[in-house]
């Protein structure tokens, strides 16, 4: 079985955190808005369609970048269970109930264990910023090709986030600082060539 009753949990629980933490940053139906009396009563209430809309923009590009490495690691004999990051989830929602301006977190990872080879490594480290690479440029390529496809405004508007998402994800994951995906990646390469 690829997945655990705890892995699906856990992917549930990080999609709804997501999903509160970005509902104000990435809207259903972004508009200018008059401020009003009535618009500061419409305000305080829960806006559903941003929730679900932040969901459907950023926990697939995290959940498959996971997948990635599950995957990866999977093929080549390995362990690798799917895990919500939870402290980091509740700093995530802790700096959105503060609001916080800038918010950086890891919202879940991927907990491998087995003996591979460094080339090995390497491609399970790469996986996930792969998977974020071809998310980034399929979603431009679908932007490009906007007519011939017939994409609504609402498709344009999530195509275009899903597009600076990934490409923040895998710039960001390909960094080599220790703890990213970057430096699991050149440090296995590293071993490889010497």
């Amino acid at each position: 079985m690829f997945f655990s009753f705890a892995e699906i949990f856990d992917i549930i629980i990080m999609a709804f955190a997501i999903g509160f933490i970005f509902k104000d940053v990435f809207k259903y139906a972004p508009k200018v808005e008059v401020f009003t009396p009535e618009y500061y009563i419409k305000k305080a209430r829960f806006k559903w369609n941003d929730f679900w809309f932040a969901v459907a923009v950023v926990a697939p590009s995290i959940i498959l970048h996971e997948f990635g490495h599950k995957f990866v690691a999977l093929a080549f004999g390995m362990s690798a269970v799917f895990h919500a990051a939870y402290t980091w989830l509740v700093i995530g929602i802790i700096m959105k109930l503060i609001n916080f301006g800038f918010i950086f977190f890891v919202p879940a990872y991927t907990l491998i264990s087995g003996g591979v080879s460094h080339s090995q490594m390497a491609m399970v480290a790469v996986a996930g910023p792969l998977v974020n690479l071809v998310l980034w440029l399929g979603a431009k390529l679908a932007l490009s090709q906007q007519k011939k496809l017939k994409l609504s405004r609402l498709n344009q508007h999530l195509l275009f986030l899903v597009s600076r998402i990934n490409m923040f994800l895998f710039i960001f994951n390909m960094l080599p600082i220790p703890g990213f995906d970057g430096y699991s990646f050149f440090s296995s390469i590293f071993k490889v060539l010497f």
